[in-house]
């Protein structure tokens, strides 16, 4: 087919201004809160969300311990933490529009806000994260 490549990896972002775990989440720092949700590569692999199962706000989580679920029409996905801290914000368009999670997995589609003294510094940065992706896919 005319501008099909003949390997059929799917061209995905890595946003620069985020860092990344390797269970695929995304951590985008804004001063104490860290704002979370999954990667390009993460909601493609799940193909169409249909439902998001989310930490209540006051919930304390866990640096790489599940806080919640991604369900797609292909399967259900444990979301990590990827720092430890307490929920003070969830994304109040997921529950009518899980479909953001497809469509703008680092706009409209985040998860939750994290109120955290951790630095990202341990989770990887988009080159690094964009070498584990095609490592894991190669």
């Amino acid at each position: 087919m005319s501008g099909v490549r003949a390997d059929r990896r799917i061209v995905v972002e890595f946003p620069e201004d985020v860092r990344y775990t390797k269970e695929h989440e995304w951590a985008r720092a804004e001063g104490s809160r860290v704002r979370v949700g999954i990667t390009d590569f993460a909601q493609d692999a799940l193909g169409d969300v249909v439902y998001v199962d989310l930490p209540e706000l006051g919930t304390v989580v866990q640096a790489d311990a599940p806080m919640g679920e991604v369900e797609s029409t292909k399967s259900v996905s444990d979301v990590f933490s990827p720092v430890s801290g307490t929920v003070v914000e969830r994304n109040p368009l997921i529950a009518d529009a899980p479909e953001l999670v497809n469509e703008a997995p680092y706009g409209d589609g985040w998860l939750v806000v994290i109120e955290t003294d951790a630095s990202l510094d341990a989770l990887l940065d988009a080159g690094a994260y964009r070498a584990f992706v095609e490592e894991g896919t190669a």
